[in-house]
């Protein structure tokens, strides 16, 4: 028989023998209830010691490998491998999932951690510490900080104090205290992130181990001891379980729990212990399983309830299945793969791996036999039932039959089979023996002999004594479909109960009838795919299995079209340069739409709260007046709205769209405008949305193949929940309205009810029992209690539920039910039937029921109802009525006394092409794949003035020009002509076979009409005489289009091969005629219908354009807006190609900042063109038996002169950054603000943050980013004071993580007074963040990106979420700033654009800028924004104007209000006032700043006398009475209001790499020298820029004279000049090289002046001849360009570093070069700045492949050594550094290259520059005793 159910009976999981200690750690824990949480497999498990009870947690889906209890102990939270791994949290006592998570991890979750509010071995939370946890595992120990969305993680240091190895466990403890445990045993302390201590020989192995409690510590290690320690870690006692009683040796310790008295073990070998600490000698086994390895045998004891196994860990255990204890366990020689007990319970026999078996006797485990004839693996093995023979199978496909009775002689051999023996079994009579093997073969052989039996006839009646065989007749429906990839490894068959249960690798056990014979039989199982439940279906209804097989997929989604219109412009680009026509003034907005989605949706019409209608029709949601017969419409879908709900309130709607990742939107019925989108987790569509009783929450369901159920907080835009909902289609899903955290699903046979768990929905199917059959369910709705609930099934039924269980059904519908809605005291259904039924609230009773009819309409009812008792989709009950959607695209109004009004209708299922309009009325014909032909009323009644059905459906229709015939084109290659007003037909014909694809008359008279097919041919017909008087032939494909020339004489055709054919009309003679020129012209979009428009006609007098969807089968009516006339609201759409293609202004600055490309540190490439092998890699290693040679000669000379630093030479400790010169200005705007009422100013540069105090000069530092920043903003609110946000430049690598994050741009928010992180913002807009602004009330933060798409992300930055995420812009964006005024709304602004933006839930939605009708109005690039009262927004352009826009429309343009580009504007909150920056030459009239009202009409200009001949600003920002300005030249200025007098308050370079830097020999003065042109004194006490020398070429070097007295610079075109100090006057100059000098240097007595350049070369020049200067010698044989140079203390050396990484010495002045290397060691140099030799050979980097170390500098005690490199690391290290790879310190604060880099005199600061951030920062120095040591660095 074929199993047609599943079995009645059922399984319960009643035990669990075993523990997972292999492969885990810390699984083992006491619950606040003493119970012991563990896990084994994918099971959770709560033992109970007292009761001896197990409770199971069963929500895994795979293995679990990792376990944590919260603090609290009642908590646990699991974690499992798999492709796309979770945890699970659940509860102890209820073993319930709390919460899951998901979707972060891949492979697995190794371990976990609770928090109290490499490979990785063991991960804590610091419980003392909010915000903190620490990892460990392969070689390290990592300390992390969460802070925002960012964990940022600082590694141990190991110091002296511990060697450098693997740690295995950890435990935190307070101040700062964390304990691990380490590979060799010993426990390190840690205080902070520093190694202080190291308890040694705390275990004599590795420590896998260790568990805090009240009491202490424990630990537990691989030597199978357990240490207890105080909480000082001072030892109290040790525990060794491995000379315990039931301890072995090799015992070692996985897992260790410590609570008041009692303490928990695992042992690898899955064992757990438990020692009372007063009995610690005596350890109590409670739990054993089987070791690491796979667990293949099993066999039951014939007559005792014993249960025996045996493992790949060679033991056999037999255990008590009723104590639940294990009764004995014996260790073979061999893994073992099978097991069976004899008939009688006396021998077990066990089959090894090795091919042997061995028989047991049960009662002592002593062996029997031991037999090995085979090779391979024994894999199955039984006894007779007759218990003659004991039958062994192999895997070399061979079967033995052995005589028990003769120990075991062989008698037979089965030898049939071609692969490995699976299964065996014995007929009852012991004459047969049956088996399957690898190959899914089933064979029978006669017992004892062997023989196969060949006739399948002979075993026909043969009874066999067990089943267990996975192949053979009665077990073919076990196998499900595809069940190669699912293969079942075991079954056994109960006779008794008739059942059969099977094992697969999926981990499931299943329940099957027995026997199963037929392929895909019914089974149970403890998984949601059980299909226990549907049994004995009935069929669909036709609807049913009609919309079940509707396809929403599309070739092409709506979300593509931007990437599709991206790649259209590259082409078009390239295929013409013709200037497009400008788009048109026109404009058309909807005003009626006809049409309402019925046929495949249900429960979407609703009355509002203002008694309004409700629905959805192709993309647009309705409101629909039917008092005023008006509408309203939601265009923000831009597909096929499948699904629509009410809010509670009644005023809000939530709609569910089409898509590849379709939203749903929650919009406001009385202004149509989104409230919040939601997205991300469905595919294809969503086709069920409900909202929670309390209107806070909505529950949607998707059409991907898990038909996705989420639950959302809408207002947030969050997802809560979200579960695979069901294999089938999901119809309807209902929020319980008395617990939000409940929901009910149904859809194809099947109803599920869920509970919320956390992020996941524990769902149960509803149960039916006996009373019913499992059906598909239409609708439904919750009772009047929280457990009571009510179905539709597709049979007309009425489940009636309580909790998951059908209590009854009631009959209420011939055929399905297809809607329900509650009501306070009862119910209303609709169903196919066409009638609407009103029940009592327990649907025992219907009280009333309505059809609809005709006959029932109301006698001022407007349109026609097309047939009685349609199908009803949709019901809604308010303001006294019944309000009811059918499939035929009707809603109906039923009074509930009877008569029935007809508000809305459109065409039925089936699309919709054929539309005419009448040549002198209001009115408009459609033809449809519904076989009728519609007319319709465009004046204000809207409604459908006659029908009439058609023999067939039609595909286009055209009024007579007299307006008294309309013709009809049909699919069936005929057409009609009938009477215009009756619609009764005048005449027909039936010329073609295909398609009738367009008809026409011909203009005038109409005495002509032309009838195209897709047969390829246009006939004419004379109207008159009824006949075909042409064929117009030649066209290779099927016609699409016609039209009528004025004169009615010529026709033109359009087909399907993109044809334009002309012919002559009535004969069809084919003409040719040239057409015209033109492509890709401008148009606006509208967004209303959702998949294909299949006509479109303007109405007679053009006031109305009417147009037809395909598929949404909606007739939309559009009102014709002239240009000039247009309402106030414009509805041109977001994607309308309506942008100016002229540029409108061009400056260089804005063409810079548009096309520069950032470098980040991590990418680093040498600045200078380095070739050559790198020092580190040019040296041998020397070898290990070389002594250093003995010698008597006095010692060497010192390496370099050295002057007396203090009286004891001790060497530099730390630097700390004191000074920063520098502000980046170049590429940044609005990036330099007040903060404390004007007292300090906040700006950045390169990485730094500083905090410049006005007043004093005194800087402070924000030093966390690791790479530029680009951005900065300041929180206005005042619960927010001196909150800021930086963005930094970065990269999202795809090669790994730890890049992606490493590299990853990241937004810091920072506290600006204290300098703490609040939040990290690591996002993913892969090359940087250029924008960042806070909004109103300062909880949400802005970001925009560099990569391609700009794109714009909200955050919630206190908690580090992201909101929302969006592509901003294919072009640059510059700025995007909130309005000052809100949290949802902000303008961004870049190349050719201006958006407006909207944040609805955790969506963004945008407008772009309308330029209207303003006259000469067009797009220019937009570089700053401002804003007004009003909704007024001011953005800054190219061309020096300023837009003011209302809205998203521009309003007025403030011409000229700078000469040059608008790079800033400021908005004053306290009044007002804007501030504007531009590009601009001083005059008298103008400055670069201005100040404006607030309706940017009247203005001040300011004037900022730097003495450039342009001004460019850069930023804007207002204080009390005060501008702060930030330029492009690297400047800083207040300017005061009233007096508009300026005070530059930070300076710096402006272009190109500062590459010069020189220090005063006794001064705390420096100079800097840079390819701006300018070298530049500063003072480092006074903290300023003292002179400024305007070179007019690029500077490349500069140097003082030894008395300070001159200075030395080189310049990029080979030039040198010097000058004097005192005065600044050009002391000499000369030019003899014409390439870059890149060092020049004075002799140390002054006399001689050596020039090193690119050309290789070093000139020498005597000083002592005057300012002539006349070259007196140059350097020989330099191998490449020259890098760095430095004198011998005598003066007659030079050491030259060169671009090909070699050091030579040369004698001075001739010259020559210096070769012997025992005199080149015997030199003492004057200074050292080179980065060659091998006394600095320590400072070459590892990861120096592609970068360099730059430059370096020794401190003038000879001691300490800095150097620069390509990564922007400044590093310190003891002089001399001869080993590799030296130790040092580093310090950030620089752009990628540091160019160079110098101690001062008194080596107090070290001053470096940087490359590309322009910067100078003095970093300050000191020797040991000192606390601090601070560098310069100059930008």
């Amino acid at each position: 028989m074929a199993a047609r159910s599943a079995p009645s009976c059922h399984l319960r999981l009643e035990w669990v023998y075993g523990y997972r200690g292999h492969q885990c750690r810390n699984n083992l824990y006491y619950t606040a209830a003493k119970e012991i949480v563990y896990f084994v497999a994918g099971i959770g498990v709560v033992y109970s010691p007292r009761e001896h009870r197990q409770k199971f947690y069963r929500g895994h889906s795979d293995d679990i490998i990792s376990l944590a209890l919260h603090p609290e102990r009642v908590l646990v939270a699991t974690g499992q491998v798999g492709k796309e791994p979770y945890i699970c949290i659940w509860d102890s006592y209820t073993v319930q999932t709390v919460s899951v998570l998901k979707d972060v991890h891949t492979h697995g979750v190794a371990c976990l951690a609770f928090d109290l509010d490499g490979q990785i071995f063991d991960i804590s939370w610091d419980l003392y510490q909010p915000n903190k946890l620490v990892s460990c595992g392969v070689k390290h120990i990592k300390f992390w900080s969460l802070c925002g969305n960012a964990l940022t993680p600082k590694r141990g240091v190991f110091g002296k104090n511990g060697d450098l190895q693997t740690i295995l466990c950890l435990a935190c403890a307070r101040d700062e205290l964390t304990y691990s445990g380490a590979l060799n045993g010993d426990i390190y302390v840690w205080k902070g992130i520093n190694l202080i201590r190291t308890i040694q020989g705390a275990h004599t192995a590795g420590i896998f181990s260790m568990n805090a409690c009240e009491e202490g510590f424990a630990t537990g290690g691989r030597d199978g001891c357990i240490r207890l320690w105080d909480l000082t870690f001072k030892p109290i006692t040790v525990i060794d379980l491995r000379e315990a009683d039931q301890g072995y040796k090799g015992l070692s310790v996985r897992s260790v729990c410590w609570r008041g008295d009692h303490i928990l073990v695992g042992t690898q070998d899955s064992e757990i212990f438990e020692i009372v600490v007063h009995e610690r000698n005596k350890p109590f086994l409670i739990m054993q399983g089987h070791c690491e390895g796979e667990l293949w045998a099993l066999a039951i004891h014939p007559t005792k309830p014993l249960a025996v196994t045996g493992s790949d860990d060679r033991s056999v255990r037999i255990w008590s299945l009723v104590d639940h204890a294990l009764i004995a366990r014996c260790n073979m020689e061999e893994p073992i793969r099978c097991a069976a007990v004899n008939v009688d319970g006396i021998h077990l026999a066990l089959g090894m791996k090795d091919g042997s078996f061995t028989v047991l006797r049960v009662r002592d485990m002593t062996e029997v036999v031991h037999i090995k004839d085979r090779k391979e693996a024994i894999h199955e093995l039984k006894y007779s039932p007759d218990g003659a023979y004991l039958a062994v199978g192999c895997n070399d496909s061979s079967v033995d039959i052995y005589g028990v009775a003769q120990r075991y002689k062989k008698f037979g051999e089965c030898v049939g089979s071609l692969s490995f023996i699976t299964h065996l079994d014995w007929s009852s009579d012991s004459r047969y023996l049956q088996t399957n093997d690898g190959n899914g073969k089933r064979l029978f052989y006669r017992m004892p002999g062997g023989k196969e039996v060949a006739n399948k006839e002979e075993i026909k009646g043969v009874h066999w004594a067990s089943w267990t065989c996975v192949s053979g007749l009665e077990v073919n429906g076990i196998w499900p479909k595809y069940s190669d990839v699912n293969d079942i490894n075991s079954v056994d068959g109960n006779y008794i109960g008739q059942v059969l249960v099977t094992a697969d690798d999926y981990g499931i056990v299943k329940l099957f009838r027995y026997p199963s014979l037929r392929k895909e039989s019914l089974a149970d199982s403890n998984s949601d795919e059980s299909d226990s439940d549907l049994s004995d279906v009935p069929e669909l209804d036709s609807e049913i299995e009609q919309e079940t097989q509707l396809t929403y997929h599309r070739q092409v989604y709506k979300e593509d079209l931007p990437q599709l219109k991206e790649q259209y412009k590259e082409k078009q680009k390239s295929g013409t340069s013709k200037r497009r026509e400008r788009a048109p003034g026109n404009s058309i907005r909807l005003h009626f739409v006809h049409g309402y989605r019925g046929y495949d949706c249900r429960s979407n019409l609703f009355y509002t709260q203002t008694g309004e209608i409700v629905y959805h029709v192709a993309a647009v949601g309705v409101v629909y007046n039917r008092q005023q017969n008006t509408q309203r419409f939601y265009l923000g879908h831009d597909d096929d709205v499948l699904c629509l709900a009410v809010h509670p309130v009644r005023d809000l709607v939530a709609t569910g769209q089409v898509g590849r990742d379709p939203s749903i939107h929650i919009w406001d019925t009385e202004t149509t405008k989104p409230l919040s989108i939601l997205k991300g987790y469905h595919q294809y569509g969503v086709c069920a949305v409900d909202f929670s009783a309390d209107g806070r929450r909505l529950a949607s369901a998707g059409l991907d193949d898990g038909h996705t159920v989420v639950l959302w907080d809408w207002k947030r835009g969050e997802r809560l929940s979200i579960t695979r909902g069901s294999k089938d289609k999901i119809f309807v899903v209902k929020m319980n309205p008395y617990v939000p955290d409940k929901l009910m699903t149904a859809g194809i046979k099947h109803i599920k009810f869920w509970r919320r768990a956390g992020g996941g929905l524990i769902g149960r199917k509803g149960y039916i029992g006996t009373l019913g059959k499992n059906d598909t369910m239409m609708s439904a709705v919750y009772g009047w209690t929280e457990e009571m609930a009510f179905s539709g099934t597709s049979t007309g039924d009425v489940c009636i539920w309580r909790d998951i269980f059908l209590v009854k059904t009631v009959k209420a519908h011939d055929g399905p039910v297809f809607s329900m809605h509650a009501l306070e005291k009862g119910f209303v259904t609709g169903g196919k039937d066409g009638v609407v039924a009103l029940w009592d609230d327990s649907f025992e009773r219907c009280l009333k029921t309505y059809a609809i009819k005709r006959a029932a309409l109301a006698p001022g009812s407007k349109g026609l109802l097309l047939e009685d008792n349609p199908s009803i989709r949709a019901i809604s009950l308010g303001h006294g009525h019944i309000l009811v959607g059918t499939k035929n695209g009707e809603i109906l109004e039923v009074d509930k006394s009877g008569p029935i009004t007809l508000l809305v209708q459109g065409h039925m299922e089936g699309e919709v092409w054929g539309l005419a309009t009448h040549p002198y009325l209001p009115i408009c014909a459609t033809v449809s794949d519904d076989k009728t032909l519609r007319i319709w009323d465009l004046s204000p009644s809207h409604c459908m003035l006659a029908v009439r059905k058609l023999k067939k459906g039609g595909r286009c229709c055209c009024f007579s020009p007299d307006g008294k015939a309309l013709a009809v084109g049909l699919n069936d290659g005929s057409f009609l002509m009938a009477n215009a007003d009756t619609l009764e037909d005048l005449v027909s014909f039936h010329h073609r076979k295909d398609i009738i694809s367009d008809i026409r008359f011909s203009p005038g008279s109409g005495k002509y009409l032309a009838v195209a097919s897709h047969d390829s041919f246009v006939d004419i017909y004379n109207v008159l005489s009824s006949k075909r008087v042409g064929i117009c032939k030649g066209a290779t494909s099927y016609i699409t289009h016609v039209d009528w020339d004025i004169r009615g004489k010529l026709l033109q055709v359009n087909t399907g091969a993109k044809e334009q054919l002309f012919f002559e009309a009535p004969r069809g003679k084919k003409q040719t005629i040239p057409s015209g020129e033109g492509k890709f012209g401008k148009f606006k979009r509208y967004v209303a219908h959702s998949t294909h428009v299949t006509n479109v006609r303007w109405t007679y007098d053009d006031s109305m354009l009417v147009t037809l969807g395909g598929a949404d089968m909606s007739l939309m009516v559009w009102t014709n807006e002239m240009e000039g006339y247009r309402e106030k609201r414009p509805c041109d759409s977001e994607e309308s190609d309506i942008d100016s293609e002229e540029d409108g202004g061009y400056d260089s600055d804005v063409t810079r900042e548009n096309e520069i490309s950032y470098t980040i540190r991590a990418l680093s490439t040498n600045i200078r063109p380095m070739f050559g092998i790198k020092p580190h890699l040019q040296q041998k290693e020397p070898s290990t038996d070389e002594r250093p040679p003995v010698s008597r000669a006095p010692p060497q000379p010192e390496k370099l002169q050295t002057n007396n630093v203090g009286k004891k030479k001790r060497p530099i400790e730390d630097l700390v950054l004191e000074l920063v010169f520098g502000y980046r200005g170049r590429d940044c705007r609005n990036n330099v603000h007040y903060l404390n009422d004007g007292d300090d100013i906040i700006y950045h540069t390169a990485s730094v943050g500083i905090l410049h105090n006005v007043a004093t000069g005194t800087q402070s530092f924000y030093q966390e980013h690791n790479d530029d920043i680009l951005c900065l903003t300041v929180n206005q609110h005042p619960k927010f004071i001196n909150i800021v946000a930086t963005g930094q430049v970065g990269i999202v690598s795809p090669l790994s993580a730890s890049v992606c994050l490493a590299t990853a741009p990241s937004v810091h928010v920072w506290d600006a007074v204290n300098k703490q992180t609040l939040s990290i913002l690591r996002c993913y807009h892969s090359k940087g963040v250029c924008s960042v602004s806070f909004s109103a009330t300062g909880k949400l933060l802005l970001s925009v990106g560099l990569d391609p798409e700009h794109t714009v992300t909200i955050w919630r930055w206190q908690e580090g979420a992201k909101i929302a995420s969006r592509a901003g812009h294919n072009q640059r964006i510059f700025v995007a700033e909130f309005r000052p005024d809100s949290d949802s709304q902000f303008v961004s602004v870049g190349v050719k654009h201006v958006k407006f933006w909207t944040l609805a839930g955790r969506a963004l939605l945008s407008k772009k800028g309308l330029l209207s009708a303003l006259e000469d109005a067009r797009m220019q690039t937009m570089l700053a924004v401002a804003f007004g009262a009003n909704n007024l927004t001011f953005t800054g352009t190219v061309s020096g104007d300023v837009c003011v826009w209302k809205d998203h429309v521009l309003c007025r343009i403030v011409a000229r209000a700078h000469n040059g580009p608008v790079f800033a504007m400021y908005t004053t909150l306290r009044d007002g006032l804007i501030v504007t920056g531009g590009k601009e030459r001083p005059s008298k009239e103008g400055g670069a700043v201005k100040l404006w009202d607030q309706e940017l009409r009247r203005c001040r200009a300011f004037r900022l006398e730097t003495g450039q001949a342009s001004d460019c600003v850069r930023s804007v920002c207002r204080g009390k009475g005060k501008i702060l300005v930030g330029t492009r030249n690297a400047e800083i200025i207040e300017v005061g209001e009233k007096n508009a007098a300026c005070n530059v308050l930070v300076n710096g370079h402006v272009d190109g790499p500062v590459w010069g830097l020189a220090t005063h020999p006794s001064r705390d003065f420096f100079l800097s020298a840079a390819e701006d042109g300018t070298v530049r004194l500063w003072d480092i006490a006074d903290r300023k820029m003292l002179n400024k020398v305007n070179l007019g070429h690029a500077a490349r070097t500069v140097c003082y004279s030894p008395e300070g007295d001159m200075v030395a610079i080189g310049m990029k075109n080979g030039e040198f000049i010097i000058l004097l100090v005192s005065s600044l006057k050009i002391w000499g100059k000369k030019r003899d090289r014409r390439c870059a000098i890149h060092d020049i240097r004075f002799s140390p007595d002054s006399r001689f002046l050596a020039v090193g350049s690119s050309e290789n070369s070093v000139d020498f020049y005597d000083l002592t001849l005057g300012p002539t200067l006349n070259r007196i010698s140059y350097c020989k044989d330099i191998p490449s360009f020259v890098i760095q140079m430095d004198f011998s203390a005598d003066g007659r050396h030079l050491q030259v570093s060169t671009g090909c990484y070699k050091r030579h010495v040369y004698e001075v002045p001739s010259g020559k070069h210096l070769m012997d290397q025992a005199a080149i060691e015997r030199i003492t140099w004057a200074t050292w700045t080179s980065i060659l030799g091998d006394e600095v050979m320590g400072i070459w980097s590892r990861h120096a492949e592609k970068a360099d170390v730059n430059c370096a500098c020794v401190s003038h005690s000879g001691i300490s050594l800095v150097t620069g490199d390509d990564f922007g690391m400044v590093k310190l290290f003891d002089f001399p550094c001869p080993e590799k790879f030296a130790k040092h310190k580093r310090f950030l604060g620089h752009s990628p290259h540091v160019t160079n880099i110098r101690f001062t005199s008194g080596d107090r600061h070290v001053i470096s520059a940087g490359g590309d951030d322009c910067r100078s920062v003095p970093l300050s120095a000191q020797d040991m005793p000192a606390c601090s040591l601070g560098f310069s660095h100059f930008f």
